[in-house]
């Protein structure tokens, strides 16, 4: 099937796409519409939820500030955080957490069930200290390690608050600033945002598996470092292109200590910061993943052979994106 015959099949109001090879972004692609029952066509500015893809782009950030050496992934957080803390226990008494277990989900904390949801109401917008205290309805229960950090892979948002608490504790700066200056603005990723800056002209609305708006168009996280990130397939190309020309030694952001960002991580050989492994050496797959309230998009590189590509759609289809439209994308683009 062609894949608008998907589209319609699996009822995806629509898909924006970017491709990489030979280290340029060769091809974009757009199909279907910011909103069902509307004619507004999507185009290669359009704007997406990326979900946990904003994982990806906390990782880079945290490497930019270790090349600064304002923080260190192996150091004990709690040396640097001043608003919360992570609460001392046995599991912590035998191994400090640190950046890099938050950063490859191994920290020993596991997500409270439920928690981390879309924003309630835009006049109310949660702290991070609160929600990690477990005093809002993002999480309602303490964040704590219960496992002995580095022992198990636990994916969690949580880990990712934690960062972005670190970060702004260290810096004195706000997540949203910091990525603005130090990656959107070098690397001219104009179409990206963070939750309490999306614009409304053309950003796509969020869209259920039975092709129904989600109840607010555009649902949006308090989250930033975890999934706050709006942005487009073009833009999320750039990154990735950064990414590679950073492992030649080249680059716009100076990051000399990327290859922390692909190599394996702790007690999984599939797991680098803030991003999936797949394969070794020359064949080395990255990946990505957002899925959330009324979006699903994938990112998937293979940065020494330098190509790739960004899929963003603005339904949640209800399937992981192996299983939908995103996965026979995948499928085409490696065979």
């Amino acid at each position: 099937m062609t894949i608008h015959e998907q589209m319609l099949q699996q009822q995806v109001a629509g898909l924006s796409l970017a491709y990489i090879e030979d280290g340029e972004l060769q091809k974009t692609e757009c199909f279907g519409l910011l909103e069902v029952g509307k004619t507004t066509s999507i185009n290669t500015e359009t704007i997406f939820n990326a979900c946990s893809i904003s994982k990806l782009l906390t990782s880079i950030l945290v490497l930019k500030l270790v090349e600064q050496e304002l923080v260190d992934l192996d150091e004990d957080i709690n040396q640097k955080l001043t608003s919360w803390k992570i609460p001392d226990n046995n599991y912590t008494r035998a191994k400090k957490v640190t950046l890099r277990h938050l950063l490859c989900h191994q920290a020993g904390i596991i997500d409270p069930k439920g928690s981390f949801p879309p924003l309630l109401s835009l006049t109310q917008m949660p702290s991070m200290g609160d929600i990690l205290h477990g005093k809002t309805p993002y999480c309602r229960m303490p964040i704590e390690s219960t496992i002995e950090p580095g022992h198990e892979f636990h994916y969690s948002d949580a880990a990712f608050c934690i960062v972005q608490l670190l970060i702004e504790n260290t810096t004195g700066s706000m997540f949203p600033k910091l990525v603005t200056d130090l990656i959107f603005r070098p690397l001219a990723m104009t179409n990206s945002f963070f939750s309490s800056e999306v614009p409304t002209a053309n950003t796509a609305s969020g869209h259920h598996k039975d092709g129904t708006l989600t109840a607010q168009r555009h649902p949006i996280y308090p989250y930033d470092a975890a999934c706050g990130l709006w942005t487009t397939p073009s833009d999320l190309a750039k990154l990735l292109l950064e990414v590679m020309q950073a492992l030649k030694g080249k680059g716009t952001l100076g990051l000399s200590s990327i290859h922390e960002l692909i190599r394996p991580q702790g007690c999984k050989e599939w797991m680098g910061l803030g991003v999936f492994l797949d394969s070794t050496g020359e064949q080395l797959e990255i990946s990505s993943l957002g899925w959330g309230v009324g979006y699903q998009c994938m990112l998937v590189s293979y940065p020494h052979l330098e190509k790739g590509f960004v899929a963003m759609s603005n339904t949640d289809t209800g399937v992981h994106q192996m299983q939908g439209l995103l996965g026979d994308i995948y499928r085409s683009f490696v065979n």
